[in-house]
């Protein structure tokens, strides 16, 4: 899985992110977004810990305030473009999209787009994925963020942007709401900007 290459919290291993809200006398607000995380075991498999996030998405405050949070990792880069990826990724892609006054592309499994697309495959820890993206979902030069749940082993969100470059636009960031560090996923990230709302 990818993980984030910013800088960790205090909590656990645990990315804090502090975030300035000017319009509320610059009061800094702080929010711990480990809790609202759910560890599932043996699932999809045995020997697999899952991180379950249905915990922080019925959370309305916490939902908005992660989706403000991953706005808030960006900066000011001009997005033109949010990719979301095939499934979990389409959660907070086209929030973080619609904040940032930016288009929403999915990034979908095979057969799965109705357009003419390119395809991109990739390894598994057994057998292979493709990854497909619609032919005109970005133009040459566009700034694109891509975004998806977790950074694991690092497959998909490269995948991802070999697409994105494919079609002639610019990754100035990929982001995630977990990055499992200890898979090395941003290895295969290497040179991209990487940020996540949590480590592990």
């Amino acid at each position: 899985m990818r993980y984030s290459v910013a800088p960790r919290g205090l909590f656990n291993g645990v990315q804090i992110y502090f975030f300035l809200n000017l319009r509320q006398n610059l009061i800094t607000k702080i929010m711990d977004f480990e809790p609202y995380i759910r560890d599932i075991e043996d699932f999809p498999k045995p020997g697999v810990v899952f991180k379950d996030i249905t915990p922080l998405l019925k959370d309305s405050k916490v939902l908005v305030q992660a989706c403000e949070t991953l706005c808030d990792m960006i900066g000011d880069k001009g997005i033109d473009k949010v990719v979301g990826v095939d499934s979990r990724g389409f959660i907070f892609a086209p929030l973080i999209a619609s904040k940032l006054n930016a288009g929403f592309v999915p990034v979908r499994k095979k057969g799965k787009l109705p357009y003419k697309t390119f395809s991109e495959s990739y390894e598994l820890e057994y057998g292979s994925d493709t990854l497909e993206i619609h032919t005109d979902a970005i133009q040459k030069g566009e700034k694109v963020l891509v975004h998806d749940d977790v950074l694991a082993t690092g497959g998909t969100a490269n995948a991802v942007c070999k697409l994105v470059e494919r079609l002639g636009g610019e990754v100035v960031q990929c982001n995630f709401l977990i990055h499992l560090t200890f898979l090395n996923g941003a290895d295969k990230l290497n040179g991209y900007d990487i940020r996540a709302l949590l480590e592990y």
